[in-house]
């Protein structure tokens, strides 16, 4: 199949950037959209033109680095699913497919299609661990965890961080990558001891990295290829506003 593509080109954080359309040849229906890139980038490369910068590292879904926004959608119109995991058999011959960076001020652009995700490393490091020693590791059942508190926790810790939550949200809002990794250990006997703490140093870090206030639109929800619930959100600001009034 032959599809066309709008790409957002950029040489450099300082360029205003502009979108090129180029046309790929030979593109098998089973591959990702990540493998047409590549494609792409060979048909370029033969030409003596300058490649497609695009961040990927594992493209199993796993790592999140390849996030972009696809027809207006982070991570592309399939729901739950990474771009690495995006087949092309999702498009249809001779469709024009829009692909550009996610655009927030705390994901600054890099090169064409790459974003500086460093602001989620920042909020991580600024409480969102474990980080009083707890000896060695105790018995699987030594300490009783409810169920569903167990289970919330690891729909929590699915996060990959990739950042669509931020593309998809109008207020480019970081509150569910927070929220979702202050709730994995909030939920926790593990996080105790460093609960409070942890809710104030995340969203005041996030505050500082400019990314916008969550006004409820859902949109984080619906772009997230892990499917972490807004339930989180309303968590977050019960742990923010608890750790604040103590």
């Amino acid at each position: 199949m032959n599809v066309n593509v709008k790409i957002w080109r950029q040489s450099s954080p300082t360029d205003t950037g502009r979108f090129e359309t180029y046309t790929v040849t030979d593109v098998i229906p089973d591959m990702s959209l990540l493998e047409m890139l590549d494609v792409l980038n060979e048909q370029l490369l033969k030409k003596g033109a300058q490649p497609v910068e695009f961040d990927s590292d594992c493209r199993e879904g796993i790592c999140g680095t390849c996030g972009l926004v696809i027809n207006g959608m982070a991570h592309g119109p399939k729901r739950a699913c990474t771009t690495c995991e995006l087949r092309m058999r999702h498009f249809n011959e001779g469709e024009t497919i829009t692909i550009e960076p996610f655009r927030a001020h705390g994901f600054p652009v890099i090169k064409d299609l790459v974003v500086d995700r460093a602001a989620f490393d920042r909020i991580i490091q600024a409480g969102g661990y474990i980080s009083v020693n707890t000896g060695s590791a105790p018995d699987g059942n030594a300490i009783p965890v409810p169920k569903d508190k167990a289970e919330k926790a690891m729909d929590s810790a699915a996060c990959i961080g990739c950042g669509a939550c931020v593309a998809a949200c109008p207020n480019a809002s970081a509150a569910l990558f927070v929220s979702a990794k202050i709730s994995q250990f909030a939920l926790l006997p593990q996080g105790a001891a460093e609960r409070k703490t942890r809710a104030l140093r995340m969203v005041n870090q996030m505050d500082n990295e400019g990314f916008g206030n969550c006004s409820n639109h859902a949109e984080c929800e619906a772009a997230c290829p892990k499917s972490i619930s807004i339930e989180n959100i309303a968590r977050m600001r019960r742990e923010y506003m608890k750790a604040s009034l103590s």
